[in-house]
């Protein structure tokens, strides 16, 4: 009740969504939040969630409350960008493809060994010097992935720490400054964690695609709408 009336979002938009399928992808998110609210009750408060952490679990990966504010800033940042040129490539064969992919591998990573067997098979490509991975480094690279992923992650700590502090779960009190220099201090593991698993992901996700098919998405992604 307390949430704000959803803003418009233009029905091109709409169609960008759909052909990227979004509320699939966050019907991922979504089983990935509770998975991270359970390992978050085992390490700091194990046995004693309850029904009251589940539903405020479930509440804050809503699916439906994140596809409405990640459509609504979606529709505000593309506004004046191609947008029938974006949907064109991913209601294509090929993006269609693409996105069946992501979100099953995605998926995937969910199950148990999923995502150590990925690492492994990227420590592997690695060693080999396989041109596969120099493909996908050339699309991280393209994307931005690590970066915007770093920095993501940054914020997302800075804001849960700042969540402990209102709710005096530290037995001394933090100022700002000291919550920056700690989230600060964890910049390249967390740049180590994210290159891992961005690699190891898109490794996964691409490989049913042919070379060509990669480079064209890679060369979309080049693109002033892939870009947008």
């Amino acid at each position: 009740a307390t949430l704000p009336a959803r803003a418009e979002v233009a029905p091109e938009v709409e169609a960008l969504l759909d052909a990227m399928d979004m509320r699939g992808l966050l019907e991922v998110m979504h089983l990935e939040g509770q998975d991270y609210g359970t390992m978050l009750e085992d390490e700091l408060f194990p046995g004693r969630g309850g029904a009251a952490w589940s539903a405020i679990v479930s509440q804050t990966y809503d699916p439906n409350v994140m596809y409405d504010r990640f459509a609504t800033r979606f529709s505000d940042e593309l506004e004046g960008e191609d947008v029938a040129q974006m949907t064109e490539f991913f209601a294509s064969d090929i993006g269609q493809r693409i996105v069946a992919y992501e979100i099953t591998a995605r998926e995937a990573l969910l199950e148990e060994g999923i995502e150590e067997a990925a690492q492994e098979t990227l420590r592997l490509r690695e060693a080999e010097g396989d041109p596969r991975l120099a493909m996908v480094r050339e699309f991280v690279e393209a994307n931005d992935l690590v970066e915007s992923n770093v920095m993501g992650a940054m914020n997302a700590n800075y804001a849960f720490y700042v969540g402990l502090l209102d709710g005096n779960a530290f037995p001394r009190q933090m100022g700002e400054q000291d919550i920056l220099t700690d989230v600060w201090s964890q910049e390249d593991a967390i740049r180590e964690d994210t290159e891992e698993w961005v690699h190891s992901y898109l490794l996964l996700a691409y490989q049913p695609l042919s070379d060509a098919d990669l480079q064209t998405y890679i060369d979309m992604a080049r693109t002033d709408e892939g870009r947008a």
